[in-house]
């Protein structure tokens, strides 16, 4: 438990030092975050767009885009004005030439007017707070981490965050800007033949402060810190409950997580239940050989089940049924929502 709560710290005290590295400004980092700015000005799903044609009040449009990224309702041209992830000049170069059809050298002003509907991010998984994010600044992964409280004790060794293209207009070649030694990437064809983005991160690698690890968070990333695989201790221990498998934990280990041996239990009457595919290999154990080294202190796979014996009661011959409350089964949209600004 000690041990635990120490790793726990440890890695909660990494991202703070991490957090306070980051706020140190250094010429990449004032690149990344110019390159949010830029990425933050173009035109996103859910933005309110206010189209103004100087000197006429009858060709004037105030609206949101199609599911597709057109301007939704401009009926005046015949065309329709692609704007997704596209700046305001730009729209506003495309809406002019369309209106040159009706008018004599239209003179047209775009503006985001609204922003607040624009997709949020999701941080979930083996985190202490899983939320929701609202973006609108720069922010990156350690910083998120922070935010959340930290990792929870059923972290794993990985995170992954999946971004779509189209709800932060993070452009293919942002690759160049992506992890290489800290994080795998990869891309991947949404329904809407969009090649979005997903990176595979190591925990270790972020805690070292591996910059590669720590990329930016954008606007519609999901988040998710993966958990281990768990391991359940029951039986005649102080404290049966469940472990995660992100290192490796032995028998002896194991026990002593769960507060150890009760009084009533009996040490050289233990029973490792093992799944192998379909079937269940059961394993008798003795503590008291492992102690003396007469025996091996196997090392513990994910979903084993330790089965302390007890004095009264027969060993057990078949898994038992575990069944735990798990409260990370949030539905996304129902995870609170903050503002990073």
């Amino acid at each position: 438990m000690k041990h635990r709560k120490l790793y726990q710290f440890i890695i909660f005290c990494s991202l703070l030092w991490q957090g306070a590295v980051a706020a140190q400004t250094s010429q990449t980092e004032i690149s990344s975050t110019e390159n949010q700015t830029v990425r933050e000005n173009l035109i996103h799903f859910g933005d309110l767009i206010d189209i103004d044609v100087i000197g006429s009040f009858e060709y004037d449009w105030r609206g949101r885009l199609t599911p597709e990224g057109f301007l939704n309702g401009l009926d005046f041209i015949e065309e329709p004005i692609f704007a997704l992830c596209r700046s305001e000049e730009e729209v506003a170069l495309q809406v002019a030439k369309g209106y040159q059809k009706l008018l004599r050298e239209p003179k047209v002003s775009v503006k985001i007017i609204d922003r607040s509907n624009r997709a949020t991010s999701i941080l979930e998984g083996a985190v202490k707070k899983p939320q929701r994010f609202q973006i609108k600044r720069a922010i990156f992964l350690n910083e998120l981490l922070i935010i959340a409280g930290g990792l929870s004790e059923r972290a794993s060794g990985e995170i992954t965050v999946f971004r779509p293209s189209s709800l932060n207009c993070s452009a293919r070649d942002a690759a160049a800007e992506s992890a290489t030694n800290g994080a795998t990437e990869k891309f991947v064809k949404t329904s809407q033949g969009d090649e979005s983005r997903f990176l595979k991160i190591e925990i270790a690698q972020l805690i070292n402060g591996n910059k590669d690890a720590n990329p930016q968070i954008l606007s519609g990333d999901v988040v998710t810190v993966l958990e281990a695989e768990p391991i359940y201790i029951i039986g005649g221990v102080n404290n049966p409950k469940q472990i995660a498998s992100r290192a490796q934990i032995t028998v002896s280990r194991a026990i002593d997580s769960a507060g150890g041996l009760t009084k009533n239990s009996q040490e050289n009457s233990i029973t490792l239940f093992r799944r192998t595919g379909r079937e269940t290999k059961i394993i008798e154990i003795d503590l008291a050989k492992i102690k003396a080294k007469q025996a091996e202190d196997i090392v513990l796979q994910g979903f084993d089940i330790i089965d302390v014996g007890e004095k009264g009661r027969d060993r057990k011959k078949y898994p038992p049924i575990i069944s735990l409350n798990d409260s990370s089964e949030t539905k996304p949209n129902n995870l609170p929502l903050r503002i990073i600004d």
